[in-house]
């Protein structure tokens, strides 16, 4: 079980407001510290977005995958 420094519930905020505010909340982490991200669907496009803006700052790992629900622990390397 990770402790979660931060925690974004993605569904809560506007849609031009969601990818900022997760990299935001990302980007506020120290080294070695994670947040959980929760979705209301599959967050594959934000996954490839890191990849391109964070690409070796970052891990991913899938805690909860649907039909409803996904959630998602984003360390900082």
């Amino acid at each position: 079980m990770k402790d979660f420094a931060a925690e974004v519930i993605a569904p809560n905020f506007p849609p031009r407001e969601k990818h900022p505010t997760i990299f935001k909340t990302f980007d506020s982490l120290k080294s070695g510290e994670w947040m959980q991200l929760v979705n209301d669907h599959d967050p594959k496009p934000l996954q490839y977005q890191f990849m391109i803006e964070r690409a070796e700052e970052f891990t991913w790992e899938y805690l909860e995958e649907g039909p409803e629900t996904w959630r998602v622990a984003i360390g900082k390397k």
